[in-house]
């Protein structure tokens, strides 16, 4: 399999840094807006699935980092999420929810990221969301699609103006040293992932809960397990549940509480971006966690409990694989 290209996280986030807060905060801003037009637009339609919840977490870091891996890569923002939910449907269509339609959908954003080199992670949430959630309309990639464009041309216009702001920040080369020692060899991360997408299935199977492994989970052990020198939560095993946690009992609420989507949507993402600040926590797959009660059919309090384990279980399963020299202190 080919090796996938690397997202660097400690990197753009010094850059980020540079922009400096205002920019920031504008950033943000404009992200929350984005979410509230796709919010309407999937209330609008009665689309619901328009809403992909990860777009909340691609959103996000595109904006405030105009230089990151994903801002940087438009076209593959556009279309990876979308091809990964076709996968994600047919599977859905085919398999009923279980050890063997988890794998081939994991296995299968796995191969359309290697394929196209892709580095817009969270296209593995668009794969396996319509099988978590029971999506089985050939109109879900084409959703994906529309929200993923807009969001690629959006961030090509927000990089324009950031960079021509910050035109003088250049990448330290130290970084790159860094970044590339922590490479680990992709056969064996892609066996870890698996392993853990499976043993979540188990604990799925055991509690009826399918929100432990809840679609943005496997993004998370992507990238902590892929390249843990680079990922900002690796080194996070309290934060990172209790942040995804937070996020999905802040999501609900809103989901609750507001009866007009695009403001609960907004809400809800503000909500997880407090989250992220609060906890000093770069961890953009939380945003989706607190934006996914959008989606789903009648979400209960069991929604952010089981959030919270299948995050325990990922930092632990994190602990247990990765050696503790590769992890980047967060």
């Amino acid at each position: 399999m080919a090796q996938f290209p690397h997202y660097r996280p400690s990197l753009s986030l010094r850059l980020a840094e540079e922009v400096g807060d205002d920019l920031g905060l504008l950033a943000g801003g404009l992200a929350l807006i984005y979410i509230g037009v796709i919010a309407a637009v999937a209330s609008g339609t009665g689309a619901f699935y328009i809403l992909f919840p990860e777009l909340g977490a691609l959103s996000y870091d595109a904006l405030t980092r105009p230089r990151g891996q994903w801002a940087s890569a438009p076209l593959l923002l556009a279309i990876t999420p979308a091809l990964a939910g076709v996968i994600g449907t047919v599977v859905t269509r085919s398999l009923p929810y279980g050890f063997i339609s988890v794998a081939i959908t994991v296995s299968g954003a796995f191969a359309v990221l290697a394929t196209l080199r892709s580095p817009i992670a969270p296209a593995i949430s668009a794969g396996l969301l319509p099988l978590v959630i029971g999506v089985e309309s050939w109109w879900y990639p084409p959703g994906i699609l529309f929200g993923s464009t807009l969001l690629a041309l959006t961030s090509i216009l927000w990089q324009r103006y950031a960079l021509a702001i910050t035109a003088t920040a250049t990448p330290p080369p130290r970084e790159e040293v860094e970044f590339e020692r922590g490479r680990r060899q992709t056969r064996r991360w892609i066996g870890e992932v698996l392993a853990f997408v499976l043993i979540a299935v188990v604990f799925v199977k055991l509690t009826g809960w399918r929100f432990i492994l809840f679609p943005p989970l496997v993004v998370i052990v992507y990238e902590m397990l892929r390249e843990p020198a680079g990922c900002t939560w690796a080194s996070a095993p309290v934060r990172l549940p209790l942040v995804c946690f937070l996020s999905a009992a802040g999501g609900l609420m809103f989901h609750d509480a507001i009866a007009y989507p695009p403001l609960a949507a907004i809400l809800s993402m503000l909500c997880g971006i407090v989250m992220l600040r609060i906890f000093r926590l770069h961890v953009p797959p939380a945003l989706a966690v607190a934006l996914l009660p959008m989606v789903m059919n009648r979400p209960t309090l069991a929604y952010p409990v089981a959030v919270g384990i299948g995050a325990a279980l990922a930092a632990m399963w994190a602990s247990l694989t990765v050696p503790a020299g590769e992890v980047r202190n967060a």
